[in-house]
């Protein structure tokens, strides 16, 4: 695929997701679209455009599912349980149309997991099978992917507000403190990015959902900072960009976990790969 069929794929995408309302809906627009063939066929395209987007645009879809148990060699459709941060175990519903209002509450250890992000239809269950490296890698990179487009809608929003936001008779985006912080978000999100265009294996899988989770993060923090009061309003978006964020971050190990379980690697092998050869 081409520069110019990944364009036109992405503005299709886009006007999909901007369009349709999210969950079963959509999962139906992106089959039709011919999610399961790009998935099958050109993963490396189809995820990042796929994942990015559904963080860019704030909706959600169940195709994490998918990706897991593509890379697991088993029949895309079902739902497979998913590790979360703390020894949880969740299953990503499907069919569920997003729930309206505050947070779900949970009901026990098989009902419905307690979260920040209502709009996510994840499910708490007792255990689960243990996932394959090679899905646990898959899934990884595609989360990454997500909290990416997440951190960039973020951005997007406090970049705006800056702009438009006048103190002392100019816009905030011409003060320094400002600037920084979205200057840093931008390198953290393009670090992020960059790490995700490098992970292959296992390892560097959990290094770029790492590096991706904790982007995400800082753009939560310094995009809030920058939107001030009304970024803590329900009336603004940053709110579903931020709660998306903190949910999405625990799946398949949070950046704290991924963190220590990277550096216990690097202890134990006493070597650490490279993976970007820089002239």
């Amino acid at each position: 695929m081409d520069a110019a069929e990944r364009d036109l794929l992405g503005q299709s995408l886009r006007k999909i997701m901007t369009s349709t309302v999210a969950g079963p809906a959509l999962d139906g627009e992106l089959a039709e679209l011919g999610w399961p063939e790009l998935l099958a066929e050109l993963p490396e395209v189809a995820v990042p455009l796929v994942f990015g987007l559904l963080g860019e645009t704030g909706t959600v879809a169940s195709v994490l599912n998918d990706v897991v148990l593509a890379a697991a060699g088993q029949e895309i459709g079902g739902t497979p349980s998913l590790p979360y941060a703390g020894g949880r175990w969740l299953v990503w519903a499907r069919d569920v149309e997003p729930p309206a209002g505050a947070g779900v509450e949970s009901t026990g250890p098989t009902g419905a997991f307690a979260v920040l992000d209502p709009a996510l239809p994840l499910r708490q269950v007792d255990a689960g099978e243990p996932l394959t490296e090679a899905a646990l890698a898959a899934g990884r990179r595609a989360l990454g992917w997500w909290l990416v487009g997440s951190g960039r809608a973020m951005l997007t929003l406090a970049r705006e507000h800056a702009l438009a936001r006048a103190q002392f008779g100019k816009p905030i985006a011409s003060f320094q403190a400002v600037r920084h912080k979205l200057a840093e978000t931008l390198v953290a999100l393009d670090g992020a990015e960059a790490t995700l265009l490098l992970a292959s294996d296992d390892f560097s899988s959990l290094l770029a959902k790492a590096a991706a989770g904790q982007a995400a993060l800082t753009a939560a923090k310094h995009c809030q900072q920058v939107l001030a009061g009304i970024g803590y309003t329900t009336e603004h978006d940053l709110h579903r960009h931020i709660e998306r964020v903190l949910v999405l971050d625990g799946l398949l190990g949070s950046t704290k976990e991924l963190t220590k379980q990277i550096g216990a690697t690097l202890r134990r092998d006493r070597v650490a790969p490279r993976y970007a050869h820089l002239l």
